[in-house]
């Protein structure tokens, strides 16, 4: 199997999970977080939404810099809207993916620095493996808390949830 094949394949399989955990959140609660240094659950949830352009990012250009980056956290007005963030970006990486040509693209290497200070730098394969579906995993488990602490229903992301189990 290509290391296309196996990247497509995986975020399809995460991006299933992803959009079953957003679908719970409850923006009549958005403002809320466990921790001052916590994310709002409105923000952690558009995060996650967002991820996917990560893959775009990776397989578009060589260097990202965070100093340069036009960027603006963004928040959700509602499940709709967090919704059509997720798939637009899920979307626009699926088509990124697609039209890899072949797997010494993805050996390439990928660098994210700071200004002057480097971040990270590793081949773009390992790269989105890392900066877009670990990403998104991490911060999915993040949000399953949330939904837990909120008294939402977690859904099962690799099998039943406790909230799904039969007695």
């Amino acid at each position: 199997m290509s290391i296309k094949t196996q990247l497509i394949t995986d975020f399809e399989q995460e991006s299933k999970s992803t959009k079953r955990i957003l679908e719970r959140v409850d923006f009549l609660k958005a403002d809320w977080k466990p921790h001052d240094k916590s994310m709002t659950f409105g923000r952690l949830a558009t995060h996650i939404a967002e991820l996917p352009i990560w893959i775009n990012r990776i397989l578009e250009a060589d260097k990202f810099d965070f100093a340069t980056a036009n960027f603006t956290p963004n928040v959700a007005k509602d499940s709709e809207d967090l919704l059509r963030i997720f798939e637009t970006h899920y979307s626009n990486a699926l088509k990124a993916l697609n039209t890899v040509s072949n797997d010494e693209q993805l050996q390439g290497i990928w660098t994210a620095v700071r200004g002057d200070i480097p971040v990270s730098s590793d081949s773009k394969r390992n790269s989105i493996r890392h900066w877009a579906l670990h990403h998104i995993i991490h911060h999915r488990g993040q949000l399953s808390v949330y939904l837990r602490l909120l008294d939402i229903p977690v859904p099962g992301l690799y099998g039943p949830s406790a909230d799904e189990r039969r007695s």
